[in-house]
């Protein structure tokens, strides 16, 4: 059994984050305690009103218990664990509200609880809640006999502290940047390894789109592409606060950029490479719009060439038909019928005259025709 939690604010938004179904295949509220409200929002934003009147920023005590899917609680064994858990914590008689989620066949139960003492108007303190966690989860599984999971912080009985699993607030950041923890600690381990210095490694953690800086409560801190925040100790497999530190000690850490200006320095970046991607997809709009100009020019062409072909077809066709042997002795035959014509009608009329002449004087006719011969 796997216990977690963690004081936290924002009414509406875990409401959305409790009853959503795009992540589970079913949410449901299963238990409303200690408020006049009917529904899960009304009844977080009335714990969240109560917490107005004093100094808490994080008026939420919210938690979850897990258990593997052939472990599955019965309803009378989740609402003993829930008991538990409050009392442990310091909680008993607080209000809380209860939801059920199931997500891949496997059940877990969402307690949120509110932190606010009525009596003293003060937030219950949630000092050494993870200890308590594992308190509860080693109690619960030896009565319900469920197989042990081994904890970091009790019955260790020599073991080796196990590995850190996400919190929840590391899994609600994973969900939004799309990025995992686990993706960051393996990319961050290797380009620790592969540098000595602080400084390369720094340098080296930009290059691959991540920046350092300095943490408000951690020496460290690596904001990633999407803008989380990551730990550098927790994302550095194998390393500890001490090996950090040794590893950094050529860096002066007051000039690196605060968590603010390193999200800041991330986001400007995020808007230059998207401007660099939409000059990179405007230039090859318009490359591909050159090479339709092209390709439309060169159907142009080709649809001139066409005309051109059959105007020299048609051209060729015209000499054809002017060159035709038969059209020429045919054309030839007309003007040799034409020219006699004309040189038949020129002796007519010749002989014509000379017979008007022959009738008007014979004589001189006669004397004519010996002088032309």
């Amino acid at each position: 059994m796997v216990i977690k939690g963690v004081s936290c604010a924002g009414a509406r938004r875990l409401a959305v984050h409790l009853m959503r179904t795009d992540t589970n295949e079913r949410a449901e509220v299963k238990e409303l305690d200690g408020v006049a409200a009917e529904d899960l929002r009304g009844a977080l934003l009335e714990m969240e009103a109560v917490a107005a009147g004093t100094r808490c920023t994080k008026p939420f005590y919210h938690a979850s218990i897990n258990t593997p899917a052939h472990e599955r609680l019965t309803d009378e064994q989740r609402a003993y664990a829930i008991d538990r858990l409050a009392a442990e914590l310091g909680l008993t008689g607080q209000a809380h509200v209860v939801v059920l989620h199931q997500k891949e066949g496997r059940e877990h139960c969402h307690i949120v609880w509110s932190r606010i003492d009525l009596d003293r108007m003060a937030a219950i303190s949630d000092s050494h809640n993870y200890r308590k966690h594992e308190i509860v989860a080693r109690e619960l599984e030896r009565e319900f006999g469920h197989e042990r999971v081994q904890g970091a912080h009790v019955e260790r009985d020599g073991k080796e502290r196990p590995e850190r699993t996400p919190s929840h607030a590391e899994m609600l950041q994973a969900e939004r940047t799309g990025l995992s923890p686990k993706q960051v600690k393996e990319q961050v381990t290797e380009l620790w390894r592969q540098n000595d210095t602080g400084q390369t490694f720094a340098v080296a953690l930009w290059e691959a789109g991540y920046v350092l800086a300095r943490g408000d409560r951690r020496d460290y801190v690596v904001i990633d592409p999407a803008g989380g925040t990551h730990s550098l100790a927790r994302r550095v497999e194998g390393a500890r606060v001490k090996d950090i530190r040794e590893r950094m000690s050529d860096l002066e850490s007051t000039r690196l950029p605060s968590i603010a200006d390193a999200k800041q320095i991330q986001r400007a970046r995020q808007e230059r490479d998207a401007e660099r991607d939409l000059d990179q997809r405007k230039s090859q709009d318009s490359t591909q719009a050159h090479d339709w100009t092209n390709r439309g020019g060169m159907v142009a062409q080709q649809r001139s060439a066409m005309d051109w072909v059959e105007q020299a077809a048609e051209h060729k066709k015209a000499r054809v038909e002017q060159t035709d042997p038969k059209r020429e002795r045919s054309e030839r035959s007309d003007e040799t019928t034409e020219a006699l014509n004309k040189r038949r009608q020129e002796l007519l009329r010749q002989f014509g005259n000379e017979s008007e002449e022959a009738m008007r004087d014979p004589a001189e006719h006669d004397r004519g025709r010996s002088r032309s011969r």
